[in-house]
Formats: structure tokens, C-alpha cells, sequence
């Protein structure tokens, strides 16, 4: 009998100390750095600069950078202006979370980026609604948005107006820009407001040496690499 008792409670005590340990009392932060690229996708990157589109500059600098992004971060990639639309409510909601926040992300980014073609408008505020409310949303620490765009917000919004409502309550995002060929004074006005609001970094380029440098800049900040190597490429 006593061995009876003894085999049950061998049984039992298990029992109780694993739903006394349930997966539900522990708890997972990610602490993983996080960066999601906001790519301009509008018309006029399909005009030429240096020989090529300016779609095709971005894409050949993002396959020089991304292989060297830390592969400790997850990275994402928002495009916006990459459909065209006949009514301006469409065509001002043409964004697209195209690949989702992860780690060794880089080739579905390319693989996207040479599918894609520039097309609409430019819904810069919209996707960054998008990108802070849905794309970024859940995960933990400081989330880094990199805003490429070769133009001004042309869907009656305003980036600078939706940054300094954003950091009133929300600390957690920054937004660095970058202006590739802008040189519209209102437009360059509103796009470094937008990251000097949120605490990021705004910078101008007008090459694709430039586009380069400023993208390692933000990217790869304890990096000093020439410029001068992209070109060789």
C-alpha cells in the first residue's frame, strides 16, 4: 500500500509544479535593434540621374548597404508611389509594407525593389502613419525609420505637422531622412522637420556618391568607408 502512495505522489507532485511554471509567467522582450526602410516610389523616380533612374540608384546603393547592416537587426521595407491610380483618394493610400520587420532580410528587399516600379504620388505622411501604427507596432526599444524620398509630400498632409503630434506621445520612434535630388525649399523645410522632431538625422543628396555616403552614415555609423567604392561597382 505504502508503495501504492508513493508512485501516486511521484506522479501528482510534477503535476502541480508545472502549472505552478506555465509559459504565461514568463515574459519575452525583443531586444533586437529594428529599422524599417520608407522607400519613394513616385513617378519621378523614374527620371534619370546619372545615366540611370533614381529607382535604380537606391537600388544599387541598398545592395552595397544591406549586406553590411548588422545581423543582429530586424529590417523592413515600406514603399509608397509604386501604383498608379486615376482618383487622388487611392492614389494618396498607394503604400505598401512590401517585407515585413526580420533578420536576413536583404534579398527579399532587392527582390521587391527590382520587381517594383515608380508610378504615383508621393504619400509621405500617410506611410508614415502606416509605418508607426502597423508596421512597428508591438515591438519593444527605439524603432528606426529611414525615409528615402527624392520629393515633398503632394497628398495635402503634412510630415512635419504628424512628427510633432507623434512625439507628444510616443518617444520611442525616430526618423532620419534622407532628400535624394530635392531642391524644392518648402519641401526640404517640411522633411527636416520631420527628423529633427523625432530626434533623427536629415541629410541632402544630389549624387549617387552622396546617396551612398549619407545612407553609411545612418546605417553603419562606426563604419568609414569611401564613397568612392560604390562607384567602382
Amino acid at each position: 500500500m505504502k508503495k501504492i502512495w508513493f508512485l501516486l505522489l511521484l506522479i501528482i507532485i510534477p503535476v502541480f509544479a508545472y502549472e505552478v511554471y506555465t509559459p504565461s509567467d514568463y515574459s519575452y522582450k525583443d531586444n533586437s535593434d529594428k529599422l524599417l526602410f520608407v522607400v519613394d516610389y513616385s513617378n519621378s523616380m523614374g527620371e534619370f540621374l546619372e545615366h540611370k533612374t533614381k529607382a535604380n540608384q537606391v537600388k544599387e546603393m541598398m545592395n552595397y548597404i544591406l549586406p553590411q547592416i548588422s545581423s543582429g537587426t530586424k529590417v523592413g521595407l515600406r514603399v509608397y508611389g509604386h501604383t498608379c491610380n486615376l482618383f487622388a483618394y487611392n492614389a494618396c493610400r498607394s503604400s505598401e509594407l512590401v517585407v515585413p520587420l526580420g533578420f536576413s532580410s536583404s534579398s527579399s528587399i532587392l527582390s521587391e525593389m527590382s520587381r517594383l516600379r515608380p508610378r504615383g504620388m508621393t504619400p509621405i505622411t500617410y506611410s508614415l502613419k502606416q509605418a508607426v501604427n502597423k508596421d512597428l507596432d508591438g515591438y519593444d526599444g527605439v524603432k528606426h525609420i529611414i525615409l528615402l524620398t527624392d520629393g515633398g509630400e503632394n497628398c495635402d498632409e503634412s510630415p512635419c505637422d504628424y512628427s510633432i503630434e507623434l512625439v507628444k506621445t510616443r518617444k520611442d520612434i525616430k526618423i532620419d531622412v534622407i532628400a535624394f535630388n530635392v531642391h524644392d525649399e518648402d519641401d526640404l523645410a517640411q522633411l527636416q522637420c520631420t527628423a529633427n522632431v523625432t530626434g533623427g538625422k536629415f541629410v541632402e543628396a544630389d549624387t549617387k556618391a552622396q546617396l551612398v555616403k549619407s545612407m553609411e552614415d545612418l546605417t553603419l555609423p562606426h563604419k568609414n568607408v569611401e564613397a568612392t567604392i560604390y562607384s567602382k561597382n
